[in-house]
């Protein structure tokens, strides 16, 4: 097998030997590819989640084009992170909070979809009040460490009061809870969100840049042709390749 698919990687080329529809099934799922920007969006993560705590924490701005996979750094910032059940007190500790933005950036919703991030499921008809306790409580007793915001330029969907509002309970939830804030999303989100002077401060932020033809995507390339789990050689690695990609 090592002759015949000797353009895979090593640990790949046992797939090589599915049948087309397993193998078709293989390439329809998700995986982490390992690029050097996509690295040093999680290093700059990583290091929000053993920041110290203090009366104004550091947040980050994870912004890029459409595509550019801020989502998919966020999940994988999240994986890496997941919840631990300590079984001394019995309890999950949560260091990071992954939560999407709602489609109406009401307070209401936001804190809809914070809750349910947390696993609590019975909210029934709460007011805003006791929803935003019980999410302080709540992210309190889960020890969390960062909160990420991902799709932030759905904030853009709301009325300028209600863009208001979201930006300040962003800000409130930071100083309240003395944690890093992540905000992934587009540009136009960047702009929405550093005209907040009180954030803008804070906010550091990491571009994700556009494909260029350059060594970047030879490598992301050439880590295509040696795990996808096809029994000839993709010629992916080529510099006609690069260019008509």
């Amino acid at each position: 097998m090592s002759v015949l698919y000797g353009h895979l990687f090593p640990a790949y080329r046992e797939y090589a030997e599915l049948t087309d529809e397993a193998r078709i099934d293989w390439l329809r799922r998700d995986r982490w590819i390992s690029l050097p920007q996509a690295e040093a969006a999680l290093r700059h993560l990583d290091d929000l989640v053993i920041y110290p705590s203090r009366g104004r924490m550091p947040c980050l701005l994870l912004f890029g084009s459409t595509g550019m996979g801020k989502t998919e750094i966020v999940n994988r910032f999240f994986k890496l992170h997941g919840p631990e059940f300590d079984t001394a007190t019995g309890l999950s500790k949560m260091p990071v909070v992954l939560v999407q933005m709602p489609p109406e950036p009401s307070e209401e919703e936001f804190y809809t979809e914070l809750l349910t991030a947390l696993n609590c499921i019975e909210l029934g008809r709460l007011s805003v009040r006791t929803m935003r306790a019980e999410a302080r409580q709540l992210l309190a007793e889960v020890e969390i460490k960062v909160l990420v915001l991902d799709e932030i330029d759905k904030m853009l969907a709301g009325t300028p009061r209600q863009q208001r509002v979201f930006l300040n309970t962003i800000r409130f939830l930071t100083n309240d809870l003395k944690i890093p804030i992540v905000c992934a999303g587009t540009e136009d989100a960047r702009m929405a969100v550093l005209t907040d002077p009180n954030l803008a401060d804070r906010f550091g932020a990491f571009e994700l840049t556009a494909w260029r033809n350059d060594h970047a995507l030879r490598q992301l390339l050439a880590s295509f042709s040696g795990l996808l789990p096809l029994r000839r050689a993709s010629q992916l690695d080529t510099a006609e390749a690069r260019q008509r990609v």
